[in-house]
């Protein structure tokens, strides 16, 4: 059945309005479907071939208004918001620009770094870095936090919902002022008049201290209140409020911050805002999530069950503006970035950036007087403790300067890092008086004999590094064009494969890696040590004796009573060679029960251990994607058998939850790679959550796949083993028969799958 042209939908808004309801208007088909073909025709630039699904129902009493999932959009066209506007024509406007926001979710939010945000929340750690500590406030506030968040998994839970809730208000302007930018027209004018709507919501800074002063609200959703209102139009409405007040303060403080996040179109970036609106605004929101436990407390002593999270979220919701957080499992659509681009509410921010100086230069002028008020004090003060207070500071300003000078020497120049001053929170500078200009011509060159060596290593580095991404854009060529030549059935036939690989590792993997490495090589070194002597006693060969039973008798144990006196001599024996290639599924769903971070420790484990002793190893991780206009399967090489720059243990921090998942296409182009190795002995291990799914292949046509795909390459001598991640054992023991693994504890899968390279090596 073709599509209904769009000229009905405008038609069906004006004919009939006795007839039919808005109920049944807004929920038909039409409708769903008019939003559909729009987004499908809006969002080609991006070549984003999945079809968003809308579902657009009417529910007068549901706190739900409107969300996506990244592959659907539900609207609830009978929310309140909706209904108070008047004319059928007004609402579908907002209705529009009800879609058009979320539609800029789909498109522009990195749904992944959301979950890792939280994650890493759930570890204690911030993503993607620490907030700048701007004071010892600041300071004290974060130490503050973490004591907090680790005293009760409630405090966690409630902190890990606010930081999604104010991400969520982040990410709302950052995803509105790249649709009203890109998308002008129809989409455009809808969400600007949705914004309108909104704008005239929300209320002043006066009318938020009321609501505190009835009780209503809190002042950490006051704060909130106006982030909102800056973060989506550039301005606060003040109201009678000087700009001194300590809510309008707060946010002056963050504007910064918040900024950069808004042009930012990393979506991580914008976690550092959120980072900082927790540390800086902590004291608001420790007292508003003790208010909201002692609310749920309240709620349980009467009988009810409402959860933290549900209060928070009951609380929240009279902030005027704010939407639900979408959830997704993908990263936003890629497209080349327009360095001119500018915000549509950059004239307003100025405005506010303006009031924010002017804000500053008001304390300042507040902080010159009162000093100078008190200059008797202070020169009493001073001529009290003076020469001590002037000593003292000498010798603090001499810390930071001890070994250097002419009188300190030359120090030795070393590559690592160390020696660097943390950053404190200082009141004024050091003012020496008595100094003078002089010239020393005594003064002869001091002896360091590293200068030329210090420069020539840094030269060799460059020239190294320089090299080796050069060789790894060369190999990924090579690796691109070792996919297109193999052959992957008709199942495959028209996916296009692309081997993706990091060229230069960047110091943030680097430091990630050294930030975790340490226990997880550690477990290395001590499945490594359980076999070294063994495989030095069957390398070296030798006498074994106390044998029960054999054809030599042992003349030193004829003496022994339990019968063991015969030996044996042990040739020597070479261990097969072996080779590994471990191939990760990166499907989205590896992101729940941290099935991602199992896989990545254990591809680190297993790395170390066959680099250790020698074993080639490569390393894969698969997931979909789109090329050109057609699903491709996007293959990402961690670690090669043949290595350039030692890099390949940093490359393996970039493992992660993606998109869907083609196994068989991947599980091929890996068995290929092996299959082309000179070892004895070759090894695939596949590391899945579950079945294949990706468009157009799943099931049991799927399943029959990757089962020819196993016996095909285990007639050429390719060991498999499938190794199932959480709840999918059942399938993958289905699909690959006796090459199962069972590996439904988690804890055990680095272990496991080391003990079975362990197990061919003794072959």
């Amino acid at each position: 059945m073709a599509r209904v042209n769009h000229k009905l939908v405008k038609q069906r808004l004006n004919e009939n309005r006795s007839k039919i309801t808005d109920k049944q208007f807004f929920t038909s088909r039409l409708l769903a479907g008019h939003f559909e073909d729009l987004a499908a025709a809006q969002t080609r630039r991006y070549n984003y071939n999945r079809r968003v699904h809308v579902n657009i129902f009417w529910n007068s009493k549901d706190s739900f208004f409107a969300a996506t999932d990244n592959m659907s959009i539900r609207i609830n066209a009978g929310f309140p918001f909706v209904t108070k506007i008047k004319g059928r024509e007004n609402r579908y406007q907002v209705v529009l620009g009800v879609f058009a926001h979320e539609l800029g979710h789909i498109l522009y939010t990195d749904f992944l770094a959301q979950q890792t945000h939280s994650n890493f929340l759930g570890s204690y750690k911030w993503y993607p870095c620490p907030p700048i500590l701007k004071s010892s406030d600041d300071a004290k506030r974060e130490r503050d936090f973490w004591e907090y968040v680790k005293e009760d998994s409630k405090n966690l839970e409630m902190v890990q919902y606010v930081a999604a809730y104010i991400s969520n208000i982040i990410e709302d302007g950052y995803i509105e002022n790249r649709m009203l930018t890109n998308f002008p027209g129809k989409l455009g004018y809808g969400l600007e008049t949705l914004r309108e709507i909104h704008f005239n919501d929300i209320p002043t800074v006066t009318q938020l201290i009321e609501r505190e002063n009835d009780d209503e609200q809190h002042i950490f959703e006051s704060i909130a209140q106006i982030v909102l209102s800056y973060v989506k139009f550039g301005e606060i409405k003040y109201g009678e409020e000087p700009l001194s007040d300590e809510r309008i303060s707060s946010v002056f403080s963050l504007i910064n911050e918040i900024d950069a996040a808004l042009l930012n179109h990393s979506g991580k970036e914008r976690f550092n805002a959120v980072n900082a609106i927790i540390v800086r605004c902590w004291d608001y929101l420790k007292d508003f999530c003790e208010v909201c436990k002692e609310r749920q407390k309240q709620a349980e002593a009467s009988g009810g069950t409402t959860s933290i999270v549900q209060t928070l979220s009951e609380k929240l919701q009279s902030i005027s503006g704010s939407s639900t957080a979408g959830k997704g499992s993908t990263t936003p659509v890629s497209e080349k970035r327009d360095e001119s681009e500018e915000s549509i509410t950059a004239p307003a921010r100025a405005k506010t950036h303006e009031d924010a100086e002017n804000n500053d230069n008001s304390k300042s002028e507040e902080t010159e007087i009162s000093q100078t008020d008190s200059g008797i004090e202070d020169n009493s003060s001073e001529s009290r403790g003076g020469a001590e207070s002037k000593k003292s500071d000498s010798e603090s300003e001499g810390d930071f300067i001890a070994g250097g000078g002419v009188f300190g020497g030359k120090q030795e120049v070393d590559s690592s890092e160390g020696g660097r001053i943390p950053l404190k929170q200082t009141s004024k500078l050091y003012e020496p008086t008595g100094g003078s200009v002089e010239h020393n011509s005594d003064y002869e060159r001091e002896m360091y004999e590293g200068a030329a060596a210090d420069i020539d290593r840094i030269l060799n580095d460059m020239a190294v590094k320089s090299a080796c991404k050069q060789l790894e854009n060369e190999r990924i060529k090579e690796l691109n064009d070792v996919a297109q030549s193999i052959s992957y059935g008709d199942i495959h036939k028209g996916i296009s494969v692309v081997v993706n690989r990091i060229s230069s590792v960047d110091e943030e993997l680097i430091e990630q890696y050294n930030y975790i490495s340490d226990p997880l090589i550690s477990i290395s070194r001590q499945l490594q040590r359980s076999l070294i002597k063994q495989l030095k006693e069957n390398r070296c060969g030798g006498k074994q004796t106390g044998l029960v039973m054999g054809r030599r008798l042992d003349a030193h144990a004829i003496c022994r009573n339990d019968g063991k006196v015969f030996y044996k001599n042990n040739l020597p024996n070479e261990i097969p060679e072996l080779a590994v290639g471990l191939l990760l599924d990166e499907s989205g769903s590896m992101s729940c029960s941290d099935r991602c971070t199992y896989a990545r420790a254990a591809a680190i484990i297993l790395y170390d251990f066959c680099l250790s002793l020698d074993i080639p190893i490569t390393v894969y991780g698969h997931t979909t994607g789109y090329h050109r206009v057609s699903e491709s399967v996007e293959l990402f090489s961690y670690a090669e058998f043949d290595g350039f720059d030692n890099d390949d243990k940093y490359r393996l921090m970039d493992i992660s939850a993606r998109g869907s998942n083609r196994d068989g296409a991947a599980l091929r182009y890996v068995a290929e790679k092996l299959s082309k190795r000179p070892e004895t002995v070759k090894l695939l291990i596949l590391v899945s959550d579950g079945q294949p799914a990706a468009s157009g292949y799943s099931g049991t046509a799927a399943e029959e796949d990757l089962r020819g795909i196993k016996q095909e390459y285990q007639r050429n001598g390719i060991l498999f083993i499938a190794a199932a991640i959480g709840n999918d054992k059942q399938n993958i023991e289905r699909i690959y028969g006796d090459s199962f693994l069972d590996i439904s504890d988690l804890n055990q899968l680095p272990t496991k799958l080391t003990n079975v390279v362990k197990r061919h090596i003794r072959v």
